[in-house]
């Protein structure tokens, strides 16, 4: 079977500042027609930023969808065509006040993909500087250290729930130990 859906027509539900919301109806291998709320996101990019002394950044910030403040490593939202490493870079800054000598690449992930086009990259931030943050005018937060063994403690006890966070903490460490 081809698992693949056409798309047959798109309506636009709501053009937001963040995102934007649509109703595709699509052809399915069946030859049935079904729909699909897609929420539009231009994706973002994670960094897992790690000191010369081993402890990794975390920012704790309130999340109004989970009525909470969470442990993350620091992200943002990409502006529309914005290169990612420069997207990065800049996130990273904005966040935490750190520039990164080594920025390496760690990989791209769908993070819910039954309903949102949402691609978010990572990255790897080592030979850390610190400056002044300067995060958005909206943006609250603290920035945090943790040793790598408290945060894949965090992480095992369903303290870290963010799903950049986990994913990000378990490609650095691979590459760190000189994985893939």
């Amino acid at each position: 079977m081809v698992l693949e859906e056409k798309t047959i027509s798109t309506k636009e539900i709501f053009k937001g500042r963040i995102i934007d919301v649509s109703v595709d109806t699509v052809s399915l291998p069946n030859g049935e027609t079904a729909e699909r709320e897609i929420v539009r996101h231009p994706g973002g990019v994670g960094i897992v930023a790690i000191t010369d002394d081993d402890k990794v950044i975390l920012v704790k910030q309130y999340r109004k969808p989970y009525d909470k403040a969470i442990y993350e490593i620091p992200a943002g939202k990409r502006d529309k065509g914005e290169d990612i490493e420069i997207c990065g870079r800049r996130e990273l800054l904005e966040e935490t006040g750190a520039t990164a000598k080594h920025f390496e690449y760690l990989c791209a992930f769908y993070p819910s993909p039954g309903f949102t086009d949402e691609i978010d990259h990572l990255y790897l931030a080592k030979g850390l500087e610190f400056g002044k943050a300067n995060p958005d005018e909206d943006e609250f937060l603290d920035v945090e250290f943790f040793s790598i063994e408290k945060v894949y403690e965090m992480i095992m006890n369903n303290e870290i729930n963010d799903g950049k966070t986990i994913t990000g903490f378990l490609m650095a460490m691979e590459k760190l130990k000189g994985g893939k």
